[in-house]
């Protein structure tokens, strides 16, 4: 990799994770002047804001935080050579994303964000990993296990699918730190104070 090469992936990597760390769901929220830090959950993502604000505020939050994952992913493809170059972006997102620095470096769990990431890297492990957390969430009625699942699902797939090790690699180290950032969820289903999106 010559200098010029390197600079360049290092102002696409910037991009990256400044793209991964806007807050779509704490934007969104305050557009009805509500800070949804303290409502809820007190989580940023689509779900909280779902339940806090309605479907529509939801699902524009999903879009969004989809979309910033996607759109890194595709301007490095653009721009750089190498998959493990592609896969470095994507990561940089989903960290910008976790850990946001216009959140002080505090951010949400990652499941949106790493889905954009993943539609572009391995749509076919992306496509599993959606069944996966549609089955378990109709099953159990949680998001929480839904994501958690189709976390580890994706890397699965990815290496059975024959995607590029710098892709699956990314869906392993995206995989841990979505299950770290879900500790506190871990904790309430093993309490059985976890909240359920579906109702029965």
């Amino acid at each position: 990799m010559n200098e010029e090469n390197l600079a360049l992936t290092g102002v696409i990597w910037t991009c990256a994770f400044l793209m991964g760390s806007i807050p779509f769901g704490l934007l969104i929220a305050r557009l009805k002047n509500i800070d949804i830090r303290k409502e809820g959950s007190g989580n940023i993502g689509a779900t909280n804001v779902a339940r806090t604000l309605g479907r529509k505020a939801g699902i524009l939050t999903l879009v969004g935080d989809c979309g910033k994952g996607y759109l890194a992913c595709w301007l490095a493809a653009q721009t750089l050579g190498t998959t493990w170059q592609i896969a470095g972006a994507g990561l940089l997102a989903f960290l910008g994303h976790v850990f946001s620095l216009f959140l002080k470096f505090k951010g949400g769990k990652g499941i949106a964000t790493g889905l954009g990431i993943y539609l572009f890297l391995m749509p076919a492990a992306a496509g599993g990993g959606m069944l996966m957390f549609a089955l378990l969430l109709g099953i159990t009625g949680y998001v929480s296990v839904g994501s958690l699942a189709a976390a580890v699902t994706i890397p699965v797939l990815g290496w059975a699918f024959s995607a590029p090790p710098s892709y699956v690699a990314v869906a392993g180290a995206a995989a841990g730190l979505t299950i770290y950032k879900h500790k506190e969820n871990l904790a309430r289903l093993r309490a059985g104070t976890e909240s359920k999106f579906l109702k029965k």
